[in-house]
């Protein structure tokens, strides 16, 4: 549901790879971006409220992708929410007068980006929650870390193995067994809207990987290299969507509103406020979003939605969470509390950060 470093960001999100909370859905990968001007003075409303309200509205996404089934096909959902988060970061890109990036090569690896990061993942959420709730929708979202671990072993030749962080990565899988209910043979279980929401949740991890090793040390600044990743996520989904879906014919107005906050308010503004958390008080504290999603979502999907809420669904919530934080831990401990404090002084501009979130 998404900066300073490539080192530990997503809505949507939170590898070992260390990408800053995103959507991520939701946890967004980071890419190096070029040096800019010290940040001089402090944003008007403090650092907390605007995690507050982050950790709200990536909450909710699930919640509208829902309700945004109820009155569209899953390719319509996510083609309105990328076309709206598009838009507000045009805007903001235009009031910034940024320049979009440059150059065949880089837009090349975002449309890569796009693709793997936001047309693939936002499309999988929308299709599993038409057989799944948007409890276990949100809960599999914060999978993510778990498949970064394991990507980075692999592809990320720095990221070294440690016990806790293994620990971690066997906790959070027990997890996610006991939010399924392994051990009643999965009674109940949609399969296939499960399976396309962990799959959701991998594709995550798998971008924040390419990014890593594609965009780092890319001039362009975070925020318009997001605006051309989302850009060209529109694009995909504008040429999909009609090959696989009827132009509606009617128009429900809850549905509607649904997908245009996903997108303007779970999209676009929340980028927006993510990156400005992590320009202020580091990737550390700006990625503890990620373990507020989930219980947000669940308390959405069973608050207004009325679904059903068994008590392996917050058990093994909880126990994902913690091993999802295990594998976000070094050898210096594990991440730093969220009640830590900004340093003072100003804080270099972050590095540019291509967007996922949940």
């Amino acid at each position: 549901m998404t900066t300073a470093t490539p080192r530990r960001t997503t809505r949507s999100g939170s590898s070992s790879t260390t990408p800053p909370t995103t959507p991520s859905g939701n946890p967004a990968p980071t890419t190096a971006g070029g040096p800019g001007p010290a940040v001089s003075r402090r944003p008007a409303i403090d650092w907390r409220i605007r995690f507050g309200v982050l950790s709200l509205i990536w909450g909710f996404s699930f919640l509208l992708i829902k309700v945004g089934t109820h009155g569209y096909a899953p390719f319509q959902v996510t083609f309105g929410r990328l076309f709206f988060g598009t838009a507000v970061l045009a805007v903001a890109i235009a009031v910034r007068r940024e320049r979009l990036p440059r150059g065949i090569r880089t837009w090349g690896h975002l449309t890569v980006a796009a693709f793997i990061l936001n047309a693939v993942p936002f499309s999988l959420f929308s299709y599993a929650e038409l057989t799944i709730p948007s409890t276990l929708a949100g809960i599999c979202n914060a999978t993510s870390p778990l498949w970064g671990m394991l990507l980075s072993l692999v592809a990320l030749s720095e990221d070294r193995p440690t016990r806790r962080r293994v620990g971690g990565l066997g906790l959070g899988f027990i997890g996610v067994l006991t939010v399924l209910g392994a051990w009643q043979g999965f009674s109940g279980l949609d399969f296939a809207g499960t399976a396309m929401a962990l799959l959701a949740s991998l594709s995550y991890a798998v971008g924040w990987v390419y990014v890593r090793r594609t965009l780092a040390g890319n001039g362009s600044s975070h925020l318009s290299l997001t605006g051309a990743q989302l850009f060209m996520a529109t694009v995909q989904l504008a040429v999909v969507t009609p090959l696989f879906t009827d132009l509606p014919t009617s128009f429900p107005v809850v549905p509607l509103l649904a997908v245009v906050t996903l997108g303007s308010l779970g999209t676009g503004l929340a980028l927006l406020i993510q990156y400005g958390l992590v320009a202020e008080v580091g990737p550390t504290t700006g990625q503890m979003v990620t373990y507020f999603v989930p219980v947000i979502a669940t308390a959405a999907g069973v608050a207004v939605l009325s679904e059903p809420l068994h008590w392996n669904t917050p058990v093994g919530a909880v126990i994902v969470l913690v091993g999802a934080a295990l594998t976000q831990s070094r050898s210096g401990g594990a991440p730093a509390a969220l009640k830590s404090t900004p340093p003072a002084g100003p804080r270099p501009r972050p590095a540019a950060v291509p967007a996922d979130q949940p």
